[in-house]
């Protein structure tokens, strides 16, 4: 998106990558290569968006790049170009780039307070054409203005979404929100998996929430019930109730800590930016605040893993120490017999 070259360009770009093929929009604010093993058709090719057709083998699938224009008008435009599309398509689709829009408050970090109607169209256009945003990995923020302390402004204008028929091809297929390097906007790289995901996750209990001040009122708030009934069928409302109660207070109070840790860092570089600009009292604070954030949440995240390795330690323990036992016995099995010493017991 936006490659600041002109066409002539494209050609060098496409042998400098080693691609067979290259495309550019009208506008020359969208270029795509293709590897020699897939096959592209141009189906539309608009100043916001150009649309292909790619086949590869048995698979065809429709990809939308977006290159979203700033005025209302022409927003309008690109909204009405995706829910045609969205009518006559019946293949796999996926449409990705830089949209220039948000869809919630939460997108957004600094500037001017969010209202409702900056997204009211692009959310309707998401619903009509029944597209699903995929998860992702990373920061929050794909793009940030380049400014620092009250004019700095953090938003997510970059997205991927799909529809329901690729996901159920390709059901594990992630976003990784990458590190901004020589642009605004971050990389957007998307990895379409085809493993089977499993959607039923069971309840786990994180240590770390019982060292949280707020924990045990969750649970005795959560462990009261209103009925009377045999111990087994109280106790197993409780149990149920309290896990729901435990996870919902989870995600308010923690929130996704992998998350949490990659915006936090997006935030603390443009921090330290500004402390080198300006190295005032006022801009240290700010920067020491953020990292004792971050602390925090790196604490959590190295809490998780110890759980997570001893818990896996506590499914193969035994039977790791079994075979330590059984490759024991055999050594000394074998020494016994060098020395030509009677058989023990051992």
């Amino acid at each position: 998106m936006e490659p600041f070259q002109g066409p002539y360009e494209l050609e060098l770009y496409k042998i400098k990558l080693g691609t067979t093929k290259a495309y550019s929009n009208c506008s020359d604010k969208i270029w795509v290569f293709l590897e020699e093993d897939w096959d592209g058709e141009v189906i539309k090719d608009c100043t916001q968006q150009i649309t292909m057709r790619l086949r590869r083998d048995k698979l065809q699938v429709l990809i939308i790049a977006v290159y979203g224009r700033c005025d209302a008008m022409e927003m309008m435009e690109l909204w009405e170009e995706f829910e045609d599309i969205a009518e006559t398509n019946q293949s796999l689709w996926m449409v990705g780039g830089d949209f220039n829009v948000i869809t919630k408050e939460e997108e957004k970090q600094g500037g001017l307070v969010f209202t409702q109607a900056e997204a009211i169209h692009f959310n309707q256009c998401i619903n009509n054409c029944a597209l699903i945003e995929m998860k992702y990995m990373g920061s929050k923020f794909t793009w940030w203005n380049g400014s620092i302390e009250d004019d700095c402004i953090f938003k997510r204008l970059d997205r991927v979404m799909c529809n329901q028929e690729l996901l159920d091809t390709f059901p594990s297929s992630e976003i990784h929100h990458l590190v901004r390097r020589g642009s605004d906007h971050a990389p957007l790289h998307v990895v379409c998996n085809s493993e089977e995901e499993i959607n039923i996750k069971p309840f786990k209990f994180l240590n770390f929430w019982s060292k949280h001040p707020n924990f045990t009122k969750v649970v005795e708030d959560n462990w009261k019930i209103d009925f009377m009934g045999s111990p087994f069928v109280e106790f197993q409302v409780k149990m149920k109730k309290v896990k729901g109660a435990l996870a919902k207070w989870s995600k308010e109070t923690f929130g996704n800590i992998f998350q949490q840790i990659a915006t936090l860092e997006d935030a603390i570089r443009v921090k330290e930016i500004q402390l080198e600009l300006n190295p005032s009292a006022e801009n240290r604070a700010t920067l020491n605040k953020g990292e004792v954030e971050l602390k925090k949440y790196l604490y959590l995240e190295g809490e998780f893993w110890k759980q997570k390795v001893g818990m896996r330690w506590f499914k193969d323990g035994d039977r790791k120490s079994k075979e330590e036992e059984g490759d024991y016995r055999l050594q000394k099995f074998k020494q016994i017999k060098g020395t030509g010493l009677p058989l023990q017991i051992i």
